[in-house]
């Protein structure tokens, strides 16, 4: 009855990274992605062609995401995907992560662009359970708005979920474990960070932020899964770092969790 949940910042599409142009390495995402093979996978940086090569070469998932830029397909995604033959979509829906949470394309406090969350309701066929999924990539300058982001978002899984629907929390939050926005997801005891509650010791090295080139070493963690822990347990987490010749699919790595209903 488990299932993966992976988080994976695939690096937008930009002729500035050269060798490492998506053109190049999007058919490593995407074997990465069926190798793992999650229930349910956010994206963060997709441009609305990424989106599309990955629905295209991910035949068994359903996905759900919109541009940040206009609420559309301007701007990066910040998408959920989910196996058709495990969930069936329910609901789903996309905020602004700012004072005007439902208008397009708002930024929020300091934030240098504008951030979104995208989020799912599903319902698992294997259970009958209903879940809520939400994904987001938070600012990676405005220190205010990584804050009141996460308490934003706090809200919003509230007000969708409740706190009888279980829920998932992932993104690269653009900020290490010491930062007054983990410290804020984690205060009201809703979320818990995956890999702290795992039952098998985490794999892999403890940062998530790479560059492409594994001679660079691992930077900082920036990139999470939150559950609710009365809802789940978390079986296995990892931060994984399959390359080749030397070179990382993307300049984050993806972190997987395999998690199981508590009851």
């Amino acid at each position: 009855m488990s299932f993966g949940v992976m988080t994976y910042n695939i690096r937008m599409d930009t002729p500035a990274d050269g060798p490492n142009q998506w053109h190049r390495r999007k058919d490593r995402v995407v074997n990465l992605i069926r190798q793992c093979a999650p229930g349910l996978l956010g994206v963060q940086e997709a441009l609305s062609q990424q989106m599309s090569d990955l629905q295209s070469n991910l035949s068994d998932y359903g996905s759900y995401g919109v541009g940040r830029n206009d609420g559309r397909d301007s701007g990066e995604f910040s998408a959920v995907f989910y196996r058709h033959d495990r969930f069936e979509l329910v609901d789903k829906g996309t905020f602004w992560l700012s004072e005007t949470p439902d208008t397009p394309g708002s930024r929020g406090w300091d934030a240098a662009l504008p951030r979104i969350c995208s989020w799912i309701k599903l319902r698992d066929r294997l259970t009958g359970k209903e879940l809520c999924y939400f994904n987001t990539h938070f600012d990676h300058e405005g220190n205010t708005a990584r804050r009141e982001s996460a308490r934003f978002i706090l809200t919003r899984i509230q007000q969708i979920a409740g706190s009888t629907i279980p829920s998932i929390l992932t993104g690269d939050f653009n900020t290490g474990p010491q930062s007054d926005a983990y410290h804020t997801i984690l205060s009201t005891d809703v979320l818990k960070d995956a890999k702290l509650l795992s039952e098998s010791s985490h794999s892999g090295p403890q940062g998530t932020w790479s560059t492409f080139h594994v001679a660079s070493g691992i930077g900082d963690r920036i990139d999470y899964i939150f559950i609710t822990p009365s809802h789940f347990k978390v079986l296995k987490h990892a931060h994984l770092t399959e390359s080749d010749n030397n070179y990382y699919p993307s300049d984050h790595l993806p972190v997987l969790a395999e998690l199981a209903y508590n009851s």
